[in-house]
């Protein structure tokens, strides 16, 4: 799944830097944010400053897969600078900062997808 294939992968790496500096959509809910910490905008981590969301620390606790995971989705993006905010466990929370389109968790899918269709549409 996405926890293993979406870390160190430099194919995905170079595609998200391409879309983000393009000023593209840039979208990833759940899990799938994992993929942004390998990521680089202006020698910086690219979540640096920006506001962002993930699988939360406590539900990846909740699903008693924190020795699983290759790291903590929103412990790593607070790490590397990345203002995170979440939801209550299990609740759908989505984040916009600029072209940076985050989910927290599954529930979050649907807010997600509409974030990023009227990114697109403006």
């Amino acid at each position: 799944g996405c926890c293993e294939d979406f870390v160190d992968n430099a194919d995905l790496k170079g595609c998200i830097e391409a879309m983000y500096e393009a000023g593209k959509a840039t979208a990833s809910d759940c899990h799938g944010v994992i993929a942004l910490p390998q990521c680089t905008s202006g020698g910086k981590p690219l979540v640096a400053g920006k506001k962002v969301t993930g699988f939360a620390d406590s539900e990846e606790a909740a699903v008693q897969l924190t020795d699983v995971v290759p790291f903590l989705i929103e412990s790593k993006l607070k790490e590397q600078g990345g203002v995170f905010s979440k939801a209550a466990d299990w609740n759908p929370h989505t984040v916009v900062d600029g072209n940076l389109i985050t989910g927290q968790n599954p529930q979050s899918s649907k807010g997600t997808a509409d974030a990023t269709i009227a990114f697109m549409n403006q």
